[in-house]
């Protein structure tokens, strides 16, 4: 029996956790849960899996009484004396990142569906997860199908990875009609049903933006090895092309229970039968994205470029204006706009520890909000 703490149980990838350990109640068992702020929720789920571990992050209190541990410190020990064998982290932005180092650092294997761990401390996560041998198992569906696909497989033999994209709200927009586009058109996913900080990012392509950093730091790929395809039938999840130029797919119809339960059980595999994909009759389209119009996207590839503290800075303030622009503060387009001021700006920290990397996050969320007024 695998035993799980699940980090973020209230949101999409949470719930998408549950499902898959319905389906395998003789080998998965659920021993911790956490959310932010949904403690009614949080409550509910408690009760309906038999979990007495919760801890809520957001709030210092509850009306619940099953709800005895709050705050992210409460959380980081939590993780840390909890007999789990891996933890999913599926909390949304930066504020996975310590539950992630806790989990290392514990011990227990990382399933990390929290792309933001990756984009501010790859180096350091790569590094801490080699010192305490846990296993690192992507979630998000891209990275989960690149490293199936590189099993067992030479990395110098590996000229390129392709993730592919959806090309989220605005995929069909003409790139002049971005600039009337309002929040609600933004929170209009046209294959995914996800939380809309994710959402508004597929939107724009920051998302891809920080799957791409993300990727580079996995894999400790090059940046010239990562490319980007848009793929409006979300059926092909990434591809390898191999030095004989032959290419390797992950093709699947699209359900998020493929890449979590492909992370919990590894190495095994079980049927998920919601992504049975029978090809016949089906058209795989395949684009180069417009970086016009996703500049976040272009961006994410200059911060690469220019160093692990340019990827802090990128997801940084990515998330002060996605939440200026959900408060109708800014404009679309002035999410590209302000980061690209951020990423021609000196960061003269260099990201060596934690507390380095901690510091440029809230030096670049300080100087973002500023740039806002």
């Amino acid at each position: 029996m695998k035993k799980i703490f699940l980090l973020g149980s209230t949101g999409s990838i949470g719930q998408s956790s549950i499902d898959v350990v319905n389906d395998y109640p003789h080998l998965l068992k659920i021993v911790g849960l956490s959310a932010n702020s949904n403690d009614k929720k949080l409550s509910e789920l408690g009760y309906k899996l038999d979990v007495n571990n919760l801890v809520l992050t957001g709030k210092d209190n509850s009306e619940y009484s099953n709800i005895s541990s709050f705050g992210m410190l409460e959380l980081l020990e939590a993780i840390k004396n909890s007999d789990a064998d891996i933890v999913i982290n599926g909390i949304a932005g930066s504020s996975g990142l310590l539950p992630s180092i806790a989990t290392i650092e514990s011990g227990k294997d990382l399933a990390l569906a929290n792309k933001e761990t990756m984009v501010m401390a790859g180096p350091l996560i790569n590094k801490l997860a080699r010192e305490h041998n846990i296993k690192l198992l992507p979630v998000d569906s891209e990275h989960s199908a690149i490293f199936h696909l590189l099993e067992n497989r030479k990395i110098e033999d590996v000229e390129e990875i392709i993730l592919t994209a959806s090309g989220g709200a605005f995929r069909d927009l003409p790139i002049e009609k971005l600039k009337e586009v309002t929040l609600q058109d933004a929170l209009k996913h046209p294959t995914w049903s996800m939380g809309n900080k994710i959402t508004i990012d597929s939107a724009s392509m920051a998302n891809k933006g920080l799957e791409v950093i993300e990727a580079a730091m996995l894999f400790n790929l090059d940046i010239d090895k990562i490319k980007v395809l848009i793929h409006p039938q979300s059926y092909v999840h990434s591809l390898i092309r191999v030095k004989d130029c032959s290419m390797y797919a992950q093709i699947s119809a699209p359900d998020m229970k493929l890449p979590i339960q492909n992370a919990i059980l590894y190495p095994e595999l079980e049927r998920v039968e919601s992504t049975y994909l029978d090809l016949v009759g089906k058209n795989l389209s395949f684009t180069l994205p417009d970086l016009e119009k996703y500049q976040m996207l272009d961006l994410a590839y200059l911060a690469l470029k220019k160093g692990n503290a340019y990827t802090i800075a990128y997801n940084a303030c990515n998330e002060v204006l996605v939440d200026a622009f959900v408060n109708r503060e800014i404009s679309f387009l002035q999410i590209p706009y302000y980061t690209k001021i951020i990423l021609e700006s000196n960061i003269k920290i260099e990201p060596q520890n934690l507390n380095n990397i901690l510091e440029i996050d809230k030096l670049v969320r300080s100087k973002t909000k500023t740039l806002i007024g």
